[in-house]
């Protein structure tokens, strides 16, 4: 049996403050730009959160942040043209710095890949 797991961590900095915007339900998503570093390359990686906390809607650009969540490949129609956008959904967003918030974010992850060994 062949089992599947779709879990992210990523670790890096804000490139832009974390814009909003209001769906027609009502409900806020929350859109970040993360920067990531290994060795000399550099990736920007777009994250979106639904209904995000202050401490998500108020870090600043140059923040370093913990993000746990999923990758999902969104499409849409943009000027009559189907389009297609490849992002992390995050479950948690906590800042690098609060070591704490990080460890259980990571036990979340740790606790997602658990399920399926």
């Amino acid at each position: 049996m062949s089992v599947h797991v779709n879990v992210v961590v990523l670790r890096g900095s804000l490139s832009s403050a974390p814009r909003e915007r209001e769906l027609p339900s009502g409900s806020t998503l929350t859109l970040l730009e993360i920067t990531t570093r290994v060795d000399d390359a550099v990736a920007t990686v777009p994250v979106v959160i639904a209904d995000a906390d202050a401490q998500v809607t108020t870090l600043a650009s140059g923040d370093e942040v913990v993000v746990v969540g999923r990758v999902t490949r969104r499409y849409f129609r943009a000027g009559g043209v189907t389009q297609s956008r490849t992002e992390v959904v995050a479950e948690r967003v906590v800042r690098a710095a609060r070591r704490q918030a990080v460890e259980r974010a990571l036990k979340l992850a740790n606790g997602q890949l658990a399920d399926v060994a």
